[in-house]
């Protein structure tokens, strides 16, 4: 294990603003907005912020704000934050991020979860194939199995609990199954979605009605993840090239059809928004972060035995801007004894509302026997 600091060079920042000054605007339909994809209006605006007002250096110094490691497991490396608790007996705590997100997703809410008489030992790494971490792209239960040797081989944790959302949901749900032993307890954003495998007379009708809006939602929404778990090669090699073209791909997730001013709330504002697609560009990552469903896909898909549901206490809370699963969902597949609803937020929440989402935590774990 040894100490990381982000320090990215000149050569590589000039080289960015020259490509996005260099960018070829492929045009839009009149008054579309987020009709079609990403605005082109809205885009350029993003750019020219990006190229006058975006000061990198200081996003630098905030991000090496907190000690930040390397460490090479099974022979991927793994980039990790660890951030001591400043009370006695802090619990450890490991947050795992999503796509098109990084580590930076949970940036405020470290001061919020490091002090006071509740406090946490934060672990919080990047996923391989994301950021600084080793560019190479594993499933989501071979996540877990890094995670569980990171928090009791390297860091010496007997028992520690965890928390993810999106991506990080699905590896936070392989550590309650795999290493219960190990894992006390495990909090969720998501639990998943209907994906059509599932008896609709096993379903109740708010579970019924839970998987009609995800079909909808996923006709409309949901290219990205297709074209990830099928072709995510084919659109690395755009994306990797055009800095412009990146941030559209990442910010047509967010929320499509939503005015500028909600997008950038999604992300924390417009700095936030930006680091968080400098993570992706200055590691050249966003190929195997995408490869990541791939490898998830082809988990799925290729007759590996599902996992099953886990004993270790589950929390679970629902931000009103997030897919509204009922409780029931999520008893199929973890040990639910905490169910929130939330009142404000959404995907990204620890981004958005980081006093309610860390409170939220707090509260959760700290309840936990």
């Amino acid at each position: 294990m040894k100490s990381f600091t982000v320090n990215i060079s000149d050569q590589v920042i000039n080289d960015l603003e020259n490509r996005i000054q260099n960018t070829r605007w492929p045009g839009e339909e009149d008054n579309s907005g987020w009709n079609f994809g990403t605005s082109e209006k809205y885009l350029k605006e993003l750019a020219d912020y990006w190229l006058n007002d975006y000061d990198w250096k200081k996003q630098e110094t905030l991000l090496n704000q907190y000690p930040q490691y390397l460490v090479e497991i099974d022979g991927i490396q793994i980039h990790f934050q660890h951030i001591k608790g400043k009370g006695e007996n802090s619990k450890p705590l490991i947050l795992t991020h999503g796509w098109p997100d990084s580590y930076y997703r949970f940036h405020k809410i470290i001061p919020l979860l490091t002090e006071g008489d509740q406090n946490f030992d934060l672990v919080i790494p990047s996923i391989p194939g994301f950021g600084f971490s080793g560019k190479v792209a594993v499933n989501s239960e071979a996540v877990a199995d890094l995670w569980k040797k990171l928090m009791t081989e390297t860091l010496g944790y007997e028992k520690f609990c965890a928390a993810g959302g999106d991506v990080g949901m699905s590896v936070t749900k392989a550590l309650a199954s795999k290493y219960a032993d190990v894992v006390e307890a495990v909090h969720f954003t998501d639990i998943g979605y209907p994906m059509g495998q599932e008896d609709p007379s096993t379903m109740t009708e708010e579970e019924q009605q839970f998987a009609q809006f995800v079909q909808q939602w996923w006709y409309s929404e949901g290219a990205y993840a297709m074209v990830h778990s099928t072709k995510p090669q084919s659109l690395a090699y755009g994306l990797n090239d055009s800095p412009v073209g990146l941030a559209a791909w990442i910010l047509s997730f967010v929320n499509a059809g939503a005015p500028p001013e909600l997008i950038e709330k999604a992300f924390g504002g417009k700095d936030e928004m930006l680091t968080n697609i400098m993570i992706y560009w200055v590691t050249q990552t966003i190929g195997t972060s995408m490869r990541m469903y791939k490898a998830d896909a082809i988990a799925q898909w290729g007759g590996s035995v599902p996992l099953q549901k886990s004993d270790v206490p589950a929390g679970l809370a629902v931000f009103p801007r997030e897919a509204q699963f009922p409780r029931e969902w999520a008893d199929r597949f973890v040990n639910v004894i905490h169910f929130v609803k939330m009142e404000e937020g959404g995907h990204f929440a620890a981004l958005e509302v980081p006093e309610a989402f860390a409170n939220e935590l707090r509260s959760f774990f700290y309840s936990v026997k």
